[in-house]
């Protein structure tokens, strides 16, 4: 977002509480409140964006899930991670794609390489795993219904964040900017992919 807009670009952002939408502001983003698991707030994206043509649109909402397939998922553990990473892209698909497509441009989801099934090498975050992969297919399925927009799941790849750690091979800084890169690249060969974050495809979803 901060590369977006210090390329001269207008970014519309969205934020859970006042803390998010100040730091949105400061960087010079109109800023929206939204929390993607709250169905009412949801709806109200829409109007919110009432007459927009997006270029680029990005779904961001993600949490994290730790346990893995040696002890079941809590099911209040399973229905936040479910919500937020399919859940909430399946509500922001409808408000959003039209106006994506109205632009002919880009709906990016970001997606993780724990979703990458041929790529699973052990059950750790298997909840979140499964989320992804699932939020994997609903850009695929939904890819067919908004012909106009072009829409892929991306990975970031493994960055320096919170969820990530310290030892990650990747800045935010550069995360981002191969992203960029490869969504300013993006053809009509890849509506509907699962791409790494510069642009390669995972092989075996």
């Amino acid at each position: 977002m901060r590369q977006y807009r210090a390329a001269g670009d207008r970014v519309i952002a969205t934020a859970r509480d006042d803390a998010g939408l100040a730091a949105l502001q400061s960087i010079g983003a109109q800023s929206l409140r939204l929390d993607v698991t709250e169905a009412a707030s949801i709806s109200g994206l829409g109007w919110q964006l009432d007459d927009e043509k997006i270029d680029v649109a990005l779904y961001v909402a993600g949490v994290m899930s730790h346990g893995g397939a040696t002890q079941p998922p809590a099911r209040d553990e399973f229905d936040r991670v479910m919500r937020t990473n399919v859940w909430g892209a399946m509500q922001a698909i409808p408000q959003v794609a039209p106006l994506v497509a109205a632009a002919a441009g880009r709906f990016v989801f970001i997606s993780s390489q724990m979703g990458h099934i041929a790529g699973a090498g052990s059950s750790y975050g298997w909840v979140y795993r499964a989320s992804k992969a699932a939020l994997n297919m609903t850009v695929a399925a939904a890819q067919g219904d908004y012909p106009q927009a072009l829409m892929v799941a991306m990975s970031p790849g493994w960055v320096q964040t919170d969820m990530g750690g310290a030892s990650a091979p990747l800045t935010v800084q550069d995360s981002v900017a191969t992203m960029r890169k490869a969504i300013a690249g993006l053809t009509q060969a890849h509506r509907g992919a699962f791409l790494d974050h510069d642009g390669r495809p995972f092989d075996g979803w």
